[in-house]
């Protein structure tokens, strides 16, 4: 088992899930109410969503009740959350991860969590697979060094988007964004290299 990975997995996982269980809790407080449209912001009204840097946690939902869609939502989340740190080390644990996140951004669950537990998803689809033979070069070397830090970075950043958004939002507008692939790429190269040892 690539225990790097697995980390990575889970860690994407469970950040996806106490994600989507802001988009739920912030769904239900609006009420029994229908969504604007397709595409709605989650913290409700009154909001300008240019106006700050979080747009008011934008979501969309197939579902014509915000209650009911705040509801599955959070239970949606629980369920990503136990299943990325209980069973996503079974044999298709990963790909059910990106089902429930596909399930979790039709629901109401945001647009960033369920990247990030796709992006889980996808790391969970490579824990239990034999990890190549080549020979380590000089990019895994060095990415595997960097392990654990682009995950531990990735969520200080993730945590702490909120203060930084509050105190800088301007400087935060439009610096907002960072590519998780990196965060992805680091554990296979830390167990690739460790194999190897």
């Amino acid at each position: 088992m690539r225990k790097a990975t697995s980390v990575v997995a889970a860690t994407f996982g469970f950040l996806a899930g106490i994600a989507g269980l802001e988009h739920g809790i912030f769904e239900i407080l609006q009420g029994n109410i229908h969504p604007v449209s397709f595409m709605f912001p989650s913290m409700g009204t009154p909001c300008n969503a240019a106006q700050v840097w979080h747009a008011f946690e934008p979501a969309m939902t197939i579902l014509p009740n915000l209650l009911v869609a705040g509801i599955l939502t959070v239970v949606l989340s629980f369920g990503i959350i136990f299943w990325s740190l209980v069973f996503l080390q079974r044999k298709h644990g990963g790909s059910l991860l990106i089902l429930l996140s596909i399930v979790l951004l039709l629901v109401g669950g945001g647009f960033f969590p369920p990247l990030i537990g796709i992006a889980g998803g996808i790391a969970g689809t490579r824990i239990n697979k034999p990890l190549g033979v080549k020979p380590a070069g000089n990019l895994s070397r060095f990415t595997a060094k960097l392990w654990p830090w682009p995950l531990v970075i990735f969520v200080i950043w993730l945590l702490g988007q909120y203060a930084v958004g509050y105190f800088a939002n301007v400087f935060f507008e439009k610096q907002y964004g960072i590519q998780p692939g990196f965060d992805l790429i680091t554990p296979a190269a830390f167990d690739l290299y460790r194999l190897r040892l």
